[in-house]
């Protein structure tokens, strides 16, 4: 059926609930497993371009350190609950101004046929003003993709 299965992870509850019934099916259908993270890269113009202006760039190395620092922890969170259920896999770190964007090219570089994410778990007006990185990958994947609570 699905042969690789891309799970990606932001670090939430709710994401990690989704990489434990990812990785239970990976397991049941014998796939491989793919982790994934994105992060927005950093842009020095981000913000008030006045306060920019005296941004140091140690600074700007310590902000670049940090999250990606933050990505090498979801990552490693992500690679101990496979082992725990007795699956390897291979975890990438995204560096893309639209997450769902990046989700998307990740399964087609990696060969993927399945994507597993968590639902964003807001409800009413507030998922329609935020948004949903979820209903992003829904609306434009051509993948088939499952969707946990």
């Amino acid at each position: 059926m699905y042969k690789n299965i891309l799970i990606p992870t932001d670090g939430s509850e709710l994401s990690e609930g989704a990489i434990i019934q990812g990785v239970s099916l990976a397991k049941a259908l014998g796939a491989k497993i793919t982790f994934v993270t994105v992060r927005h890269p950093f842009h020095a113009l981000r913000g008030q371009p006045q306060m920019m202006i005296y941004m140091p760039d140690e600074f700007k190395e310590y902000i670049r350190d940090y999250v990606a620092a933050d990505a090498t922890r979801r990552l490693s969170a992500a690679n101990t609950i496979a082992d725990r259920g007795g699956m390897s896999c291979e975890t990438v770190d995204v560096e893309h101004d639209q997450v769902y964007r990046g989700i998307l090219e990740t399964a087609a570089d990696r060969g993927c046929d399945l994507i597993v994410m968590a639902s964003h778990g807001r409800g009413g007006i507030s998922a329609v003003v935020l948004g949903s990185e979820t209903l992003k990958v829904l609306t434009h994947s051509k993948l088939p993709v499952l969707v946990c609570r």
